[in-house]
């Protein structure tokens, strides 16, 4: 029998997730509600067409909703996702044969933008190995970034806070949290700098 929740929106992530695994559909709408937006906007940063943005996210979305009962919940619902769409955005462009680059260049109104540029050098591969690659390391050198820059990164970046929030949360000023999200970024965009021309599909044995 379907449950019904009237206070979803008042549920964490984590007790949507258990719910939408237990068969409730509107739970799963509802994480869909929270993050919809999120994903179009890392559709669009990396495909760089609405339109296939769109069409990727829904499929992304798709994807979650056939997985979820694998998610163990070992990272945030939102993090799991955002690869979801990630994954489906870079095997678009390989099918497109479009990927030269991919950009990380979402930046704060008033702010420099700190772009990311990853030279696609394995000739547009179709083995999916390819996107795994990247995003693990991508999600690597998040982790290595300073402690005091990759909390902005992450509540602005990954949790989407509006900058102010962030800046509140850590207690520093409106100034301070924008110059260490810049900084972050260049960070990483200096770290992922680092992998290009080796982020390319293992050869598989025979």
């Amino acid at each position: 029998m379907r449950v019904h929740h009237p206070n979803l929106a008042h549920l964490s992530d984590e007790q949507l997730v258990t719910l939408a695994q237990k068969g409730e559909n509107d739970a799963f709408s509802e994480l869909i509600q929270r993050h919809q937006t999120t994903c179009k906007r890392l559709a669009f940063s990396v495909l760089r067409d609405k339109q296939d943005a769109e069409d990727e996210v829904q499929n992304a979305l798709w994807k979650a909703y056939e997985h979820l009962g694998q998610f163990q919940q070992d990272a945030k619902f939102s993090t799991w996702l955002s690869r979801i769409v990630l994954n489906q955005c870079l095997m678009r462009l390989r099918k497109d044969k479009r990927a030269r680059y991919l950009y990380l260049d979402e930046g704060v109104a008033g702010e420099e933008i700190a772009r990311l540029e990853l030279a696609d050098d394995s000739a547009t591969p179709e083995d999916a190995l390819a996107q795994a690659q990247i995003g693990a390391t991508i999600n690597q050198e998040i982790r290595r970034i300073p402690p005091l820059l990759r909390e902005v990164f992450i509540l602005r970046d990954v949790e989407e806070l509006p900058m102010p929030d962030v800046a509140s949360r850590l207690g520093i000023s409106l100034a301070a949290a924008k110059s260490r999200l810049l900084r972050a970024r260049l960070e990483l965009r200096d770290r992922m700098q680092r992998h290009v021309g080796r982020l390319r599909p293992a050869p598989v044995s025979a």
